[in-house]
């Protein structure tokens, strides 16, 4: 038997409190959408997520579990036919509430509960990313102008930089530094 929340029901008792929360998620489940008030909404979040859950298992047992709470067929199969598929690669969080301030009669606080149905944008894993930045910054500064020397040819004159690499950055460019003693010999033949 589960065990009945504490402080004061819903509606009244134990029984009346089920069938509330059964319509209230019934129509959320039709409408996407309900107004309700703050207290109603905070208790309705947690059945709604349970039913959406067993909505993605989409078996004929879900289905008979969440028809055994809802008690309306229309209801269950907007669930399982609309909005199963819609949260599939969601892992949870699939209501929002909204709070939308007091209403006029009672100054009961307001608010909207909503199904997210917005498709999952992928996580990025910062962790990862960080270090991997870092090191390409520190690889960044590698070219650095040390000296500028002017060489003189027959035809004109030429400004030539020379560029030194860091030394993280010599590991990763060999084939570069390879090249540079031959551009040395050429420039000593042309002088």
């Amino acid at each position: 038997m589960p065990k009945p929340t504490k402080g004061p029901r819903l509606g009244g008792g134990p029984a009346h409190e089920r069938l509330l929360l059964a319509n209230l998620a019934a129509q959320l489940f039709v409408h996407k959408s309900i107004k309700t008030t703050e207290t109603k909404a905070k208790r309705l979040r947690p059945l709604a997520e349970r039913l959406v859950t067993f909505g993605k298992r989409g078996d004929l047992h879900a289905r008979r579990r969440v028809l055994s709470v809802l008690r309306n067929k229309e209801a269950t199969h907007v669930l399982f036919a609309e909005i199963a598929p819609l949260v599939a690669e969601r892992e949870g969080g699939y209501t929002r509430i909204t709070k939308v301030g007091n209403r006029k009669g009672d100054n009961a606080p307001m608010a909207v509960i909503e199904l997210v149905l917005e498709p999952v944008a992928p996580k990025v894993k910062k962790a990862a990313a960080k270090p991997a930045a870092k090191k390409a910054e520190k690889a960044a500064p590698a070219a650095e102008v040390v000296e500028e020397e002017v060489v003189e040819t027959p035809a004109e004159t030429e400004v030539v930089e020379e560029t030194v690499e860091a030394p993280a950055a010599e590991a990763a460019e060999a084939p570069a530094d390879a090249e540079a003693p031959a551009e040395d010999a050429a420039e000593k033949k042309a002088e």
